[in-house]
């Protein structure tokens, strides 16, 4: 694109448009949660245990990039609600496997046929040619925030 082009392009209102897509979607996301009585960190979780199998508090502490004391926390209230449960490690006594509950299993699986659903909703009716170039751009902005997240340290890290 040459530069008078850019200049044509309002930058500013695609920003724009861009946190408000971020906005509708988290709204979406913690409504739907809510529902669920769960929050993004127990519903990570969740996601997790579902897409790998039953893991170690301390194995869960180094994939969710977390202290071991708040992994004890979400577990806690993953358990008390009946998503998931503690059981013993079937090769190492010291160790307690988090596993998914039925209840955990079917709540987990059905965030896949929602996502499905969700997708079809958005995309269904936009063209392939117009979905790929969409999903190239939104590449390259992810790959930008990504970079620079990484490149600037945070004074608070979430938890």
């Amino acid at each position: 694109m040459n530069e008078a082009a850019v200049e044509d392009v309002d930058v500013g209102g695609a920003l724009e448009r861009l946190f408000d897509l971020a906005v509708v979607l988290g709204d979406l996301m913690h409504h739907r949660l809510q529902q669920l009585g769960l929050t993004p960190a127990r519903a990570e979780v969740l996601w997790l245990l579902n897409r790998v199998g039953p893991l170690t508090q301390r194995q869960l502490s180094q994939m969710l990039k977390c202290t071991p004391r708040n992994v004890t926390g979400l577990v806690d209230a993953l358990e008390a609600a009946g998503f998931v449960t503690r059981k013993p490690h079937p090769t190492d006594r010291r160790a307690i496997l988090v596993t998914l509950t039925q209840h955990g299993h079917a709540v987990a699986s059905g965030w896949s046929a929602e996502h499905r659903q969700g997708a079809d909703q958005l995309f269904g009716d936009i063209s392939a040619a117009d979905l790929a170039t969409f999903a190239a751009v939104l590449d390259q902005v992810l790959t930008r925030v990504r970079d620079h997240t990484t490149a600037t340290p945070h004074a608070n890290q979430p938890s």
